[in-house]
């Protein structure tokens, strides 16, 4: 009884401290917002103090000799990573560097990364690039570039290794889910170019859209397509390991399919800085219907899309939860030779969500993979199938393939039945709009 009644006050006593530290913390806010300009600039001037107060100690008793603008610039390091995963300093170095990928060419491996939960993580390989043909996948964890651990790297200083001389090798160490233990692979640097547009048919009347990243002609590729397969009457549009790009291009991409409303608004702490992007109806195709693929390399520009269409209700998403990367980022110089690349806003969808850290989440969950089909007995063979089939089983033999006289060109341009069933997640979008085409045609 005595026990029962102990635990009871010392319940009491927990709840009453954990009610107090919580008021208390709501009263430090309320303070600070009851203060008065004058109140601020004297704790902003105790801060100021306190940091130089800092610095001057490091310089004084440090057990190394350490410069003062080293330590200033460690300090901004240090301060600018744990704001965000995406805000940093740049030194001399790493802003001559940026200059170098946005003005000039360089060789690198075509992949774009994040951070994710404290680790450096592939969004996505972008198709074609040396990066995509070494076999890397999103969501593959970075934990060493060459033989340096990434684990206490920003974002800035694993892309400035991975970027370099066209032709020379780079050696990464992955931890991929599903794996029992880290793998090294090496990718030779190229120069990165890229189509962002590829287009494909399905049948006769569905046609396919790749955008692998939002460059500059993304809009105006995916109008030409639409203008050129008068007769399709539905659209795939595959999002998949797309790692974003011009915010213009993603608002210019919906505007194509939705005729009124808000495509995507901004938000930060500068009212200046708030902007809110709406569509026109100026060339809207409201009609089409469309599947938009997404999966967790899906990021930013292409969240941004797959966001917008899905509150409009003007697409069906299908897919894997996208990666979730929805700030705004600028580069501020400091001075002439350094600068901050600083996160001023979030992105915010037609509903008012936001896909910062969150994603999209599908309409309809699909998992990559092959899809299930009905197994046909092997040894039913039609007579036009039977010499096809005896001339595998002589390969099987033979060990080598019989030499054709005439075989048919794969056509680039028709996604096949064959090609179809190996990819579950179009296979599910192409399934879904057969079903919409039907609807339509009732109407």
């Amino acid at each position: 009884m005595k026990k029962s009644k102990l635990l009871i006050l010392i319940g009491f006593i927990l709840t009453f401290t954990t009610t107090t530290i919580l008021f208390a913390q709501k009263a430090d806010k309320k303070q600070f917002k009851k203060q008065t300009p004058q109140e601020r600039a004297q704790s902003r001037l105790e801060a100021l103090t306190k940091f130089t107060k800092v610095v001057a100690t490091i310089e004084q008793y440090y057990v190394d000799d350490v410069d003062i603008n080293e330590i200033v610039n460690k300090a901004l390091e240090g301060l600018m990573s744990n704001l965000d995963a995406h805000s940093s300093f740049m030194s001399e170095k790493k802003y001559n560097d940026l200059k170098i990928q946005t003005e000039g060419e360089f060789g690198g491996l075509g992949v774009t990364v994040g951070m994710r939960d404290g680790a450096l993580t592939v969004i996505a390989p972008i198709e074609g690039t040396p990066a995509d043909r070494a076999g890397l996948k999103a969501s593959d964890i970075i934990l060493k570039v060459n033989d340096k651990s990434t684990l206490s790297m920003t974002i800035d200083e694993a892309v400035a290794i991975m970027r370099g001389k066209p032709n020379t090798d780079i050696t990464i160490t992955i931890v991929r889910k599903g794996e029992p233990k880290p793998f090294p692979v090496t990718i030779t640097r190229d120069i990165i170019k890229i189509d962002s547009v590829y287009t494909k048919t399905i049948g006769n009347d569905i046609l396919y859209v790749r955008v692998t990243s939002f460059d500059k002609n993304v809009t105006n590729d995916v109008k030409n397509a639409l203008n050129s397969a008068k007769n399709m009457k539905a659209m795939v549009l595959d999002l998949r390991n797309n790692p974003g790009g011009l915010l213009s291009q993603a608002i210019g991409l919906v505007d194509l399919f939705v005729e009124d409303g808000v495509i995507v608004s901004q938000r930060g702490k500068i009212k200046s800085e708030n902007r809110e992007y709406r569509a026109s109806s100026f060339g809207t195709n409201k009609n089409i219907p469309i599947v938009v693929l997404i999966n967790a390399g899906s990021a930013s520009a292409s969240e941004i899309v797959s966001g917008a269409l899905q509150d409009h209700k003007r697409a069906v998403i299908v897919g894997e939860q996208s990666f979730g990367k929805g700030s705004v980022q600028v580069i501020l110089p400091v001075g002439e030779k350094e600068g901050l690349r600083l996160t001023i806003a979030k992105y915010y969808l037609p509903s008012g969500r936001t896909i910062q850290a969150t994603g999209v989440k599908p309409d309809i969950e699909v998992y990559p993979g092959k899809a299930p089909q009905k197994e046909e007995n092997k040894f039913e063979i039609k007579e036009k199938d039977l010499k096809k089939h005896l001339a595998s089983e002589l390969e099987k033999v033979d060990g080598k393939k019989e030499n054709k006289k005439s075989s048919k060109k794969e056509n680039k341009k028709i996604i096949t039945q064959e090609q179809l069933y190996n990819d579950n997640q179009l296979k599910s979008g192409v399934d879904i709009l057969k079903v919409l085409m039907i609807t339509n045609n009732k109407k």
